[in-house]
């Protein structure tokens, strides 16, 4: 097998094709019915939007991939008239959005199936139409993919000398085998040797129906470059924290780290979420006067999770999933009755607009002690959990682990402070307040345990009480620092310079 040195092409305006399974919105000027396409899971749908529309702004030749869900699209095909059919069917306008087709998108309502070999059909049906359809279609200067349901399309984009740049928002992973890959019409055999498989391959045949392949490894594995969406959680993942990452991701991330290939990007969050122009908010503030608009913020949130109306009082805010394997919900379950007793004098509140695994223990505790006006546990509503940033004054955030984190930036945009255990994300994202030196956005807590972040609750009520004049300068800094700070242009820049440094660097490619 020979080795063929590939020089990169001189582009003025290269052509980026961004492959992601969800996105929150694409930008006007990409296609009459984009404002249509929205399918949202988690934060990749916020980073790829943001990105997308980063670059479409600086005029860059940015395309899309993106399943076809026409049911969570709300797009009903049989009322469009035949010049708008033409076009969606079509990939909508200026060949900018290509729709990946298949019926098992279709039909869906959301993103992602709770049964893994559905999941699997789904990512499959999806990496056979980029790699069949819109590849050739595009011909991209460079592919950026997204999570293990693009593992496959790095391998491919290798073979045929193109850049690709692999982005792990979740360590999570699954596998099939080559012989499943080809009965879903993707021709493996052009590519398996980019791909990563259980035990070292013999040759094809010996492995097509009985090695397995791993999606997310052979994303690491055969793309140029990756990245992870904080810098703090590449380390923690290089360094050997967590025993919950698969040895063989953790492998090839350590590979292309010591490589010289492999970076750390913040994601950003959406730009709507800003107390200045979000929907969800019947009043609309800035670091100007948060002072006097959050009052009234705080009181109608009251009212409408079932809290004792009261603007003076301090409300702690939890907008994450209540996952005790990640989000920490049992710390603040262990110490939270405790808590709001030691502050009963102030009132204290705390708010949870969320859903998962925990939401009866916080049911339990609040119907046992009987303090529903003091402790709201509501399921989640976005519009609702908007409200929660706008009204409330602290974001509780205690993970174990956080490749990066939203709620940790979205919430020092409001002038809620955040409470955090420091890892990953939050570690790069979130710095200790001090009041004095005019210094920080919010409260770090170093041991993952109940006790620490009890500390941490404490540090936070000290601010709280401190005179109305210094708290609402500080909060005033920390709004502005996190609308500099944590925005689209920021992230979509970093993502842009990887893509120089990729298109400049000659690539080896593989020859029969």
């Amino acid at each position: 097998m020979a080795k063929v040195v590939i020089k990169p092409k001189k582009q003025k305006n290269p052509r980026i094709l961004v492959v992601t399974p969800e996105i929150t919105y694409l930008p006007e000027g990409m296609g009459n019915m984009a404002n249509h396409l929205k399918a949202k899971a988690g934060g990749l749908a916020d980073v790829s939007a943001s990105l997308v529309s980063a670059l479409y702004r600086q005029g860059a030749d940015v395309h899309v991939a993106l399943p076809d869900y026409r049911q969570i699209f709300k797009v009903a095909t049989n009322h469009l008239v035949s010049r708008e059919l033409r076009m969606y069917l079509n990939g909508l306008t200026n060949n900018r959005v290509h729709l990946a087709e298949d019926r098992i998108f279709y039909y869906r309502d959301r993103v992602y199936s709770s049964y893994s070999a559905e999941s699997m059909l789904v990512a499959l049906a999806f990496q056979r139409e980029v790699i069949n359809n819109i590849i050739p279609k595009v011909n991209p200067d460079l592919i950026h993919c997204n999570d293990w349901m693009t593992g496959l399309i790095p391998g491919m984009a290798r073979r045929l000398g193109i850049p690709c740049l692999f982005t792990v928002h979740n360590i999570h992973t699954q596998k099939t085998t080559l012989e499943q890959i080809e009965d879903r019409g993707i021709d493996a055999a052009t590519f398996w040797r980019e791909l990563y498989y259980d035990r070292i391959p013999v040759n094809y045949e010996e492995s097509r129906s009985g090695n397995m392949v791993d999606m997310l490894a052979s994303g690491i594995f055969s793309a140029h470059f990756i990245n992870t969406v904080s810098p703090t959680f590449l380390e923690e993942v290089v360094q050997g924290w967590f025993d919950f990452i698969p040895p063989e991701v953790r492998g090839e991330i350590r590979g292309k780290y010591h490589a010289g290939c492999a970076s750390g990007i913040l994601n950003a969050p959406d730009e709507a979420q800003s107390p200045d122009k979000d929907p969800a908010l019947p009043e609309k503030f800035t670091s100007s006067n948060h002072h006097i608009v959050k009052r009234n913020l705080k009181t109608l949130f009251q009212r409408k999770v079932g809290l004792r109306e009261d603007a003076n009082a301090p409300i702690f805010f939890w907008p994450s999933r209540l996952d005790p394997v990640q989000k920490g919900c049992q710390l603040l379950s262990d110490i939270l009755y405790n808590t709001l007793a030691r502050y009963s004098f102030a009132n204290m509140q705390v708010a949870i607009v969320a859903n998962g695994a925990y939401f009866e223990v916080f049911e339990r505790i609040r119907n046992m002690h009987n303090i529903g006006d003091r402790l709201a546990v509501v399921p989640f509503d976005n519009d609702l959990s908007q409200l929660g940033y706008g009204a409330s004054d602290f974001m509780l955030m205690p993970s174990l682990f956080e490749p990066c984190g939203l709620p940790q930036m979205i919430a020092p945009k409001y002038g809620c402070l955040p409470i955090v255990h420091n890892t990953g994300g939050l570690h790069d994202t979130v710095e200790m307040l001090d009041v004095w030196q005019h210094r920080g956005n919010g409260f770090i807590f170093n041991d993952y345990d109940s006790h620490a972040l009890a500390w941490a609750i404490d540090r936070a009520m000290e601010f709280y009480q401190l005179d109305a004049d210094s708290k609402a300068k500080e909060i005033s800094r920390i709004m502005d620092e996190a609308q500099r700070r944590f925005n689209h242009d920021v992230t979509a820049q970093a993502y842009i310079r990887i893509y120089e440094e990729m298109l400049q660097c000659p690539l080896v490619v593989d020859r029969d």
